[in-house]
């Protein structure tokens, strides 16, 4: 249920408050609020069309909101208090991991664009990659890539679009470890998926879209109680949501 999440004593990262965003007469999100904290990893599921891009879209600023409003304490980190790394690589193949990141920190106008690519190649591991093309790499590889440009101006949230939707599970596993460090040293990262093992191994909590409306905001254990399901069969408990919502 929406609100489920009790917030904490902390003012809250990001706050999301009636959002809605209309395309002519279709409704892709209707009155979604939400608090995200410092360090929590948050997912957010729901059916094909259910509003899980358009809402990410709208809170990294690709997108305008109908109604509503996006505030909190990110807002002190400035234009890039949220990095965005889209389903789709926004990579130059034929420039190296290093080329490709000098090239969005100096567009991002980062401070010190060599200390961020710097950063960026020890964080994410591809120090020994980075005179690489892009084009050579593995599909993790790339995506650590794309993960890390959304990262180069120190943002205080991580947004994911379905970030290993291309992945093989060794993939998934290694990237999901890094994002995993990410909220552990307290960035806070809220992504998209469609599996709902990655969900119930690594998120803090999950929220259920359907239709645009958040039917659920809460850690998956709660969901797998709620609906009553087997505490170990996350999917069928959001099977189960969507079907008593009529969703399914």
């Amino acid at each position: 249920m929406a609100g489920e999440h009790a917030a904490g004593a902390a003012e809250p990262v990001l706050s999301v408050r009636g959002l809605a965003k209309r395309y002519g007469e279709r409704d892709a999100l209707r009155d979604v609020s939400f608090d995200l904290n410092a360090g929590e990893l948050v997912a957010v599921v729901g059916p094909n069309g259910a509003g899980k891009t358009t809402l990410l879209s709208i809170l990294v600023g690709v997108q305008r909101a109908s109604e509503g409003s996006v505030s909190g304490a990110a807002e002190l980190a400035g234009g890039r208090a949220i990095g965005w790394a889209p389903q789709q690589p926004a990579l130059y193949s034929k420039l190296s991991v290093r080329e490709n990141l000098r090239l969005f920190a100096k567009l991002e106008r980062v401070a010190d664009p060599a200390e961020a690519v710097a950063r960026m190649l020890a964080q994410t591991g591809l120090e020994e990659r980075a005179d690489e093309r892009v084009e050579k790499l593995s599909g993790g590889n790339r995506q650590r890539v794309n993960v890390a440009l959304g990262l180069l101006a120190d943002p205080r949230v991580l947004a994911l679009d379905e970030p290993s939707s291309a992945l093989d599970p060794g993939q998934r596993a290694r990237l999901w470890e890094f994002v995993s460090a990410l909220a552990a040293r307290g960035t806070s990262v809220l992504f998209s998926t469609h599996h709902l093992g990655e969900v119930q191994r690594y998120a803090t909590r999950a929220i259920v879209l359907a239709d645009g409306r958040v039917l659920f905001d809460g850690a998956p254990v709660e969901l797998m109680r709620r609906v009553g399901g087997a505490v170990d069969d996350l999917e069928g408990a959001f099977l189960a949501l969507l079907r008593e919502r009529g969703a399914a």
